[in-house]
């Protein structure tokens, strides 16, 4: 997506004029946004298969001619639905003759704010895989020009895919602006001290003031610089190829002036730059649908300027990234280390900071993470069917087309204009519809590995020990399986909707099941049944729920189940500090005591009580005012978040029910803008678990919000206030990577909005003793604004006047009800990294819970000749470690990259296949050096004697990230710094035999290859 905000007034620096011509590097793009604006379907028909057809054949009709492409979502949709069969030959030639360069490689352009690094890895080894199998190549640059901001986490990511160099250009103005003056854009970035600097160290490009766009706005060529092609129309491209703003020809008229231009931004540049070699990026949003009027008028331009080398001081050429990376790499100079700071927030100008896109669309943000979560369920659970029975009644190519497209459709949404909630209205409901299309085919492949099972799996219905008593008859009952996707043993509290005010829980052994039943906050109609179960890792079991319209009248297991009754709290106003305190309620667990204060409803303190410390701590939601009116000051829209003043209270009233429990007790606010509303505008739903033999941690307490929809031109927080002595400091995720420290900045305007940071799994603040936790299931924007605050962006709903943004249907009025779910801690500083650590991915990784059947009336003696479930065999890491991935990738390609090549050089008549024998497995180090005494220490395992629940390992192979590479053939360049090059040696302690030691915040990736029986 292109914003004309970066076009502001930055100083030009004059340049010495060199010994020899500077030598420009055009490089052929074009920046294709998967969303934004338009839907992919209307992309893909006004622009972007023209794009690949004609490229590809003005290519093949000059040598010297080179493009680079990107996002592999609309090649991939041009391969597969537009290109001929002579397409397909002129760009295997152009691949292998390097003139048709795939850089970067996945997807989609991803995020770096508001993506989860599982997501990234995603969406980027769907397309590695792709390029992989269709030409036998890797891209080895990134082109990461449009994000909004860079993470610290996505150097990481690149390097372990093999890419020699990372290219970025987002980053605050001010520190543009100060990079420009120092010849600073280039560097080599370390982001995380936890890695050592070979396994993580990347080049890192930062591209000018003029971005990834060539110059514009040519007084003497209309309006459109070197876009000879003009601008792209929708919905249909013209019938007589005459496109607006086609700019000036070049001619013999029109040459020269063009060539000056060219040459003083190409020097303008160089000045920048410490090489004498200047990228000079040719292509901008939606360009080259028409590559022959493009290349036409560039090869005569690139020719004169050639000629008149001397008199212009600059030679040009055509270039893909490879070739100019490698004139800087062969440059020898040393290059300064940017440690693990991040490019987070950035702005465009003082009233421009875009930290309004971390709350934006929140509940597309939530649609995602629950799709996310969903495929990594199905997937390990498919992965393992197939190599526990791979001749079972699942058919491999359906069960693997549907994960396939899950796989896409979460890969797609986490475009730099997608899961950032910055599209228009209908690309949104693109992006959900294809989320939601693709969830519901994964939901049948789960129900055929559930229903159609086969002996000696644990898939099978098993006899049920017959719980049912004379005179039962009139009891429904209903089966669910809870499938635990993580690798770590758990006994925790699921949630089952249920329409009856009693339920008995029964295991797969018939043993009754602790539960609790109460009337539901969502409906009148409905009741929540809360179950402990108790799952290993990789394991599901089948539990019996027997319905009833009757309290417990003595059945067996019934008095397992514990019916729940609220007591309520009229309605509050906040009052005054001087009336609170007064009247306090506690609500305890086995870790925490919650005091809340009847005289306002509020929670009023927190005790840990293993450190037997209280802290004052409150909750309560307030709202930003913005402004709409441009006339008027400075917006907020879809990107930018801009406070017109400080936050307000956005309620007047709060009422309260408690409902206590032997499992959870539920404490349920409601909020009301007025006093005496009869409907509320936002909720919490604050749940403290009991404590349990075994059980889950009570360390955490989970809180659920309701917000929506919102008056126009709010945006609204929930405010955290804790009596800690924090300074503002906060401390937030990268990418659900690792822990950013952040501290608070002011400037001269817009300081509360250029102090908001994207939180995509946790944030916290502390002081010497104890910390505050909150972990989100989604992503947010987060702040503190005073000492001891923590504000979190829920939900906003704007509208404005700004032309452009009315113009694209960009305001973002979204109405929407949104309910983000958050868990929240109080511990000591050291207990801490335990509970958040392992909580971020439990709260995103929650067990998956299918009804298998309807309610439907039960029968005496219905299970006599059944036989027991046997639970599959556990798959169980140690707890510092994380099973990111277990799954069959889909794309084919063999591990012996000549071997592959051979393949592809026999000819397209062989259609790939799969190997479904092969599992792809990616396992996390959760923490940080230092981070904990004993859990940042390295964790060596035996995978053949980890995955043996599974089957029997016959080999491991280490691979990249992506998948693509063998890492002992991995080389990357290594890069000159002060302190010398980098570190010698692999990435990561090599493996001996099937022993891995995996180290802090190492992420390692196997194809891991079992023995399979057909039975």
């Amino acid at each position: 997506m292109k914003i004309l905000f970066f076009l502001i007034p930055f100083l030009v620096y004059s340049c010495a004029t060199p010994d020899e011509p500077i030598r420009a590097f055009v490089i052929p793009h074009s920046h294709m946004d998967v969303g934004w604006v338009y839907t992919i379907q209307e992309s893909m028909h006004a622009y972007a298969a023209n794009v690949y057809t004609s490229v590809t054949e003005e290519l093949s009709r000059d040598k010297h001619r080179k493009f680079i492409a990107v996002e592999q979502e609309f090649f991939r949709l041009w391969w597969d639905t537009a290109a001929t069969d002579t397409h397909k030959k002129q760009v295997r030639q152009l691949v292998k003759d390097g003139r048709l360069e795939f850089v970067l490689g996945g997807q989609v352009m991803h995020d770096e704010a508001v993506t989860d690094l599982d997501d990234q890895i995603l969406q980027l080894a769907e397309g590695h895989g792709f390029l992989y199998e269709t030409f036998g190549v890797r891209p080895r640059f990134s082109w990461h020009v449009d994000p909004f901001g860079a993470s610290a986490a996505t150097p990481v990511l690149f390097a372990l895919a093999g890419f020699h160099a990372h290219l970025i250009s987002r980053v605050d103005y001010d520190l543009k602006d100060h990079l420009q003056r120092n010849k600073g854009l280039q560097f080599v970035w370390r982001g995380s001290p936890s890695l050592r600097d070979q396994q993580q160290e990347i080049f890192t490009h930062v591209m000018d003031q003029f971005s990834y766009c060539s110059p514009s706005h040519l007084a003497f060529s209309n309006s459109s610089g070197f876009y000879w092609n003009g601008v792209a129309i929708f919905p249909d491209p013209p019938k007589d190829g005459i496109y607006p703003n086609m700019s000036l020809a070049v001619t013999k008229e029109t040459v020269h002036a063009y060539a000056q231009t060219m040459a003083e931004n190409i020097k303008l540049r160089g000045a920048w730059f410490r090489t004498n070699h200047v990228l000079w990026p040719w292509g901008c949003d939606k360009q080259f649908y028409n590559a022959s009027v493009q290349f036409r008028n560039m090869d005569a331009l690139m020719a004169y300027i050639n000629h008149n080398s001397k008199e212009f001081g600059v030679t040009v050429e055509y270039a893909t990234l490879t070739e100019y990376f490698q004139a800087v790499h062969q440059s020898g100079l040393s290059w300064d280390v940017r440690g693990s700071e991040d490019f987070l927030p950035y702005s465009t100008e003082a009233y421009q900071a875009w930290t309004g896109f971390y709350a934006s669309r929140n509940a597309l943000k939530g649609v995602a993470r629950r799709a996310s979560a969903r495929l990594r369920a199905a997937d390990a659970l498919f992965a393992r069917y197939r190599v526990s029975f791979p001749g079972g009644p699942v058919a491999k190519e359906w069960a693997l087309a549907k994960l396939r497209a899950l796989r896409w459709a979460v890969a797609e949404v986490q475009h730099h204009d997608g899961i950032t909630g910055t599209q228009s209205p209908k690309v949104a409901q693109m992006y959900g519809q294809h989320l939601r299309q693709a969830a519901m085919g994964v939901e049948e492949v789960l129900a055929a590995l559930f229903l159609l099972p086969h002996p000696g799996l644990g898939w099978v219905h098993g006899r049920v020990p017959d719980v049912h008593k004379e005179g039962s008859n009139e009891a429904m009952e209903q089966h669910v399986i809870v499938y635990n996707p993580l690798a770590w043993n758990i006994t925790t509290i699921v949630n089952v909707t249920v329409t009856f005010p009693m339920a008995t829980v029964f295991d797969d052994n018939g043993q009754p099941v602790a539960a609790q039943i109460q009337r539901s906050a969502q409906s009148n109609l409905t009741y929540d049944l809360f179950m402990v179960v108790t799952l290993g890792g990789l394991q599901h079991r089948k539990y019996l729920i027997r319905l009833s319209q009757t309290p417990c009248g003595g059945r067996k297991g019934c008095r397992a189940t514990y019916a729940a009754a609220g007591v309520r709290f009229e309605s509050r106003g906040p009052g005054s500090r001087q009336e609170t305190g007064r009247r306090l309620l506690p609500v305890l667990n086995d870790c925490h005591k919650l005091m809340f204060d009847q005289d306002t409803n509020l929670l009023h303190s927190i005790t840990d009580r293993a450190e037997k410390r209280t802290l004052r701590m409150s909750q309560e939601f307030w709202e930003y005012r913005a402004n709409g009116d441009i006339k008027a000051g400075p917006i907020s829209d879809n990107y930018v978040f801009t406070a017109v003043g400080p936050a307000v209270r956005a309620y007047r009233a709060v009422s309260m029910e408690i409902i206590p429990g032997v499992v959870v007790t539920e404490v349920r606010q409601y909020f009301y803008r007025e006093e005496g509303d009869a409907d509320h505008a936002f909720a919490i739903t604050t749940r403290v678990p009991a404590s349990f033999a075994g059980g889950p941690p009570c360390g955490v307490l989970e809180q659920r919000y309701s917000l929506g929809p919102l008056e126009l031109n709010t945006e609204v927080v929930l405010r955290t206030a804790t009596a800690l002595r924090t300074g503002r400091t906060l401390f937030t995720d990268d990418n659900g990577y690792q822990m950013m420290k952040r501290t608070h900045r002011d400037f001269p305007n817009n300081t509360v909005a250029r102090n908001f940071y994207p939180m995509v799994r946790a944030a916290y603040i502390q002081d010497d003793r104890s910390r505050v936790v909150l972990l989100s299931e989604r992503a947010h924007g987060v702040s503190s604004q005073a000492s001891g605050q923590l504000e979190v962006m829920l939900h906003r709903r704007l509208w404005n006047n700004l032309p452009w943004n009315r113009g694209y249907n960009l305001t973002l009025n979204d109405s929407s009800v949104v309910q983000p779910v958050f868990w929240v801690a109080v511990s000591s500083l050291g207990a801490s990294p335990r509970l958040h650590q392992r909580g971020a991915v439990e709260l995103q990784n929650r067990p998956l819970v299918m009804a298998i059947d309807q309610p439907q009336k039960s029968r005496s003696g219905r299970g006599k000749n059944r036989r027991a479930d046997v639970p599959v065999r556990p798959v169980v890491l140690p707890s510092n470690l994380h099973l990111l991935s277990f799954s069959i990738p889909g794309w084919n390609y063999s591990s012996q990259h000549d071997r592959h090549l051979l393949h592809l050089d026999s000819g397209p008549g062989l259609q790939p296949e799969p190997d479904y024998d092969r599992v792809l497995v990616r396992i996390m180090h959760l923490f940080e050096e230092g981070e904990d005494p004993e859990l940042s220490k390295p964790v060596s395992i035996d995978l053949k004697e980890v995955l043996s629940g599974v089957g029997e390992v016959r080999a491991v192979e280490e691979r990249s990230v992506t998948g693509t590479w063998d890492v002992q053939t991995m080389d990357r360049w290594r890069w000159n710094t002060p302190a010398g090059p980098a570190d010698e040696g692999p990435r990561g302690r090599p493996m001996e035999g099937f022993n891995v030691t995996i180290s802090p915040k190492e992420i390692r990736t196997f194809f891991v290859h079992f023995r399979t029986t057909h039975l």
